[in-house]
């Protein structure tokens, strides 16, 4: 009898043993899954990309989030796993209704799907990026072809292209953020009419460009951060989190008739059949 129990007793603890899980390092799960989330973590579930071929071709959410499977965007919008950006590459091609430049570019879709929910200055928008190009073609004269890189558009709304008689939504861009000869520069809009009606300022042509900001610190080929805030006061643009340039008065107080959403990529100013530009975003978050 003692020794049926010593046997019993000695099974049990084995069994007991055989449980027990193999102690694991530090900081690590009990089941390893593989992360397949991009090294960029940039969330493109409200941006629909264009891309500089078709007519041109266009991807929406939700079917932009298997973009590292779609054939069609691989050439244009693509991982680099060796230092975690998503890299907007273009070249001379398809372009939009309203340009005659091609481009690998995002737009800001508030309503995923949709182009019609926007928003307006009063509303409030803010953009972050970190970005580079390090690549880019150049001129006849040597210089490097420019690169719009991110922008803030203007939009008709329905009533608004109705009232004006005209057969798409498209408004001017308030802001063109430009990589320039390894600089940041800015491009935004001014009211050419300062008594113009609000039908009139609903008109493309009526705005004009203005002079244009080149910030001072030369970025050239290394990554730099760009934020954009438009709200009620007015517009701000800092590079590197150290200089601001800021916009504010008469003209943006106009703006305010307008709705507006953000653009994001490889906007290539150039023509040419052998021009082409690569810009990489490490970061890109946009905020209402």
């Amino acid at each position: 009898m003692h020794r049926n129990l010593f046997i019993g007793l000695l099974l049990i603890a084995l069994l007991g043993c055989g449980e027990k899980s193999i102690p694991r390092p530090a900081g690590s799960t009990e089941t390893e899954v593989p992360d397949n989330t991009p090294a960029h973590g940039i969330d493109l579930s409200h941006w629909k990309l264009t891309l500089p071929i078709g007519a041109p071709t266009e991807i929406e959410p939700p079917e932009i989030l298997n973009y590292a499977q779609l054939a069609e965007v691989k050439p244009y919008m693509y991982d680099d796993t060796t230092d975690g950006s998503l890299v907007f590459y273009a070249t001379p091609g398809a372009s939009t209704a309203n340009s005659s430049y091609s481009r690998s570019e995002l737009r800001e879709q508030m309503q995923p799907g949709s182009n019609s929910v926007n928003w307006t200055f009063a509303q409030g928008g803010r953009m972050r990026a970190k970005l580079a190009v390090p690549e880019v073609s150049r001129d006849a004269s040597g210089d490097p072809h420019r690169v719009i890189v991110l922008q803030i558009h203007g939009r008709l709304t329905n009533e608004q292209r109705d009232l004006i008689g005209e057969d798409d939504n498209n408004a001017p861009p308030i802001m063109k953020v430009y990589w320039q000869k390894g600089y940041v520069r800015l491009k935004s809009k001014y009211l050419k009419d300062p008594d113009a009606t609000y039908e009139e300022l609903l008109h493309t042509d009526a705005w004009g460009d203005d002079e244009g900001y080149t910030f001072p610190e030369e970025v050239g080929t290394d990554p730099f951060t760009v934020e954009i805030v438009a709200d009620a006061a007015g517009m701000r643009v800092t590079l590197n989190d150290k200089e601001t340039h800021t916009y504010t008065g008469f003209d943006m107080d106009k703006w305010g008739a307008f709705e507006n959403y953000f653009k994001a990529g490889n906007y290539l100013q150039a023509r040419e059949s052998d021009a082409f530009a690569r810009v990489k975003f490490y970061e890109l978050t946009v905020t209402h």
